[in-house]
């Protein structure tokens, strides 16, 4: 085994040895950042790819800085997103060490059991969410399924293995990074025996036993009959190489997490409490209590609800969610990262109208939703129902923006032909301009005070740019943390073109404070990088500079906000300036001191 002394350094460790490299060299402060948190839409001569295939998985996350990065996006589910974060980081980062030591010895990995996971919750509540979340946070292929589609006989024609060869799509064909995907197969407690039949329910155990080998371990061949695609693949690699190739993917790695609302397993993990004379289940009555029984729920209540002993062996983890009650839909809609309310503003940002809400607006939706007792589905639901028109009539006229008010709530209709009927009304006005104030305000505290970039970067982060990474991520609905990381780049870049300038043209440039924060907020908007848009602005500096210099022998120019507004109306002003300061060139000077020397030696 190599010595750890001498391994070969992981992303961060890079990106903090460059910074600190970079930062010594300039004197200032940069911050390396991976090519993944590159600002998105920049121009393509300067776009770095990303890593690609099994480099991008970050096997070496921790729980908890998982487990923050799901809180940013999901309410409340705090056990679950403990649990979830907490067995998926170990199970990567097990990965990462026995791949090191299976080479050397390959019985090590024998018997290993995964980490498995099911998860207990009713409809809406966010178990899909959040296991998309973890998959894209951690670089891994993700398929979903539904277990209702399961057959004994096949999968829409197939069998429980064309989830693995899903998988392998979602990988753009790379078998080695799909074997460490994450397969989620959703109301896995449909598969369940019911226990009403009078013998065995043959049809959903034989769906339970299919999927034994791949939860555990097993090669499953990426050719099959019932796929066309797979069988001109193998054609096309015969065609190729003159050998039959087989294909296959080993599930060893694979995560399978379950999830299922279990409606049910209450009175089942009830009665067996009871039957062991433990307290707590006569304290629990309410329907809504049902979750403090799945809470208890053990091996043995899963396999009286209807699953085989062998199933539930091979999911070692169980995680419970929550039911979401109003204010816990109020919050969703209140979170800045939440997709609901993201999804509906891109709907009108389409059209290029901007669409906000009203704080109790926001509250009366989330009252309706819970009224739909579908989770946060409800709130897609309610919200559709009450912009349809609104997103119907709004496209066809010059309206650049709508406020969701309690009234739009409560009366859609007339309030919408209330403003078809007075488009510039200045009491609208009024209030998207305080609700866009009140947005940022919120913004501000939820996220920016409790980051920490300001304290990390504080030449770079000036009020103004922190002002302006805020009406960004308003504008845009971009996470607020990428746009940070996207204004130390172009900061950096800015400061970089600086010392390219004087290193090609032996003249210094200096952008002051407020003309950086020109740059950056002219980027962030057109999508370009500081260094594309600086070269455009100073298309000419250079010839201007040299003459400017030949004249009056000035070597540094310090460049305002207007030479990024209006640079070539900037550069003429500063060319006749120093052309009227200096008629006849630096020569001039000269021959004025020789003069008033000759005077003085008269006289």
């Amino acid at each position: 085994m190599a010595d750890d002394s001498h391994k070969i350094p992981n992303q961060e460790e890079l990106e903090k040895e460059l910074s600190d490299y970079l930062s010594k060299k300039y004197g200032y402060r940069i911050k390396v950042i991976s090519p993944t948190m590159l600002p998105q839409g920049r121009d393509s001569q300067e776009d770095t790819k990303g890593p690609a295939g099994i480099d991008r998985i970050r096997f070496e996350m921790k729980p908890e800085e998982l487990e923050a990065y799901l809180s940013q996006y999901v309410i409340k589910q705090d056990e679950a997103k403990a649990v979830l974060a907490t067995k998926i980081c170990t199970h990567y980062n097990r990965i990462r060490k026995q791949n090191r030591k299976a080479a050397a010895d390959p019985a090590r990995t024998v018997g290993r059991i995964k980490n498995n996971i099911l998860l207990l919750g009713p409809t809406g509540v966010g178990k899909t969410y959040l296991i998309k979340l973890i998959a894209q946070k951690l670089g891994v292929p993700f398929v979903k399924g539904d277990a209702t589609k399961f057959s004994e006989t096949g999968y829409v024609g197939g069998d429980v293995e064309d989830l693995v060869r899903e998988l392998v799509m979602e990988a753009d064909d790379d078998l080695e990074l799909a074997q460490y995907g994450i397969i989620y197969i959703d109301e896995i407690d449909k598969i369940a025996a019911s226990s009403h039949f009078l013998g065995p329910d043959v049809s959903r155990a034989g769906v339970q036993r299919a999927l034994l080998k791949p939860m555990e371990e097993t090669e499953v061949d990426l050719k099959v009959p019932h796929d066309p695609i797979s069988q001109l693949q193998a054609l096309e690699s015969y065609r190729k190489t003159g050998k039959r190739e087989k294909r296959t993917v080993s599930t060893r790695n694979i995560l399978f997490i379950m999830s299922g609302a279990f409606n049910g397993l209450a009175p089942i993990v009830k009665k067996r409490l009871q039957s062991q004379e433990i307290g707590f289940a006569a304290q629990i009555q309410s329907k809504g209590d049902e979750q403090g029984f799945n809470r208890l729920a053990k091996a043995e209540d899963l396999i009286a609800f209807g699953f085989e002993s062998e199933f539930v062996g091979r999911i070692p983890v169980i995680a419970v969610l929550e039911a979401l009650e109003v204010d816990d839909l109020y919050q969703i809609l209140r979170n800045p990262n939440n997709p609901i309310v993201l999804a509906k503003k891109e709907d009108f940002r389409s059209y290029g109208i901007d669409l906000q809400f009203d704080d109790q607006a926001l509250r009366m939706l989330a009252g309706l939703a819970y009224r739909e007792k579908t989770g946060a589905r409800g709130l897609v639901s309610v919200i559709e129902r009450v912009l349809l028109q609104y997103e119907k009539k709004l496209p066809s006229t010059s309206i650049p923006f709508v406020v969701v008010t309690p009234e739009v709530v409560d009366h859609p209709q007339a309030e919408l032909d209330q403003i078809l009927s007075q488009p510039e009304s200045p009491e609208r006005l009024a209030s998207y301009r305080e609700i866009l104030n009140e947005e940022k305000s919120r913004i501000y505290k939820q996220i920016v005070q409790k980051s920490h970039y300001i304290g990390s970067y504080p030449l770079v982060f000036t009020p103004e740019r922190v002002d302006t990474a805020l009406d960004h991520h308003i504008r845009t609905d971009q996470a607020i943390e990428a746009i940070f990381d996207d204004i130390i780049l172009l900061y950096n870049q800015v400061r970089v073109f600086e010392d390219d300038f004087r290193e090609k043209h032996g003249l210094e440039v200096h952008y002051d404070e407020e003309a950086v924060n020109e740059i950056i907020r002219k980027a962030l908007q057109r999508e370009l990088t500081a260094m594309s848009l600086c070269r455009e602005l100073s298309a000419d500096f250079d010839y201007g500079f040299k003459l400017i210099h030949e004249r009056s022998g000035q070597k540094r120019f310090v460049l305002t906000k207007q030479s990024v507004i209006q640079p070539d109306a900037y550069l003429d002003e500063l060319i006749r300036e120093h052309y009227r300061d200096f008629p006849f060139g630096t020569s001039d000077i000269d021959t004025r001191k020789d003069s008033q020397k000759d005077r003085s030696s008269d006289s």
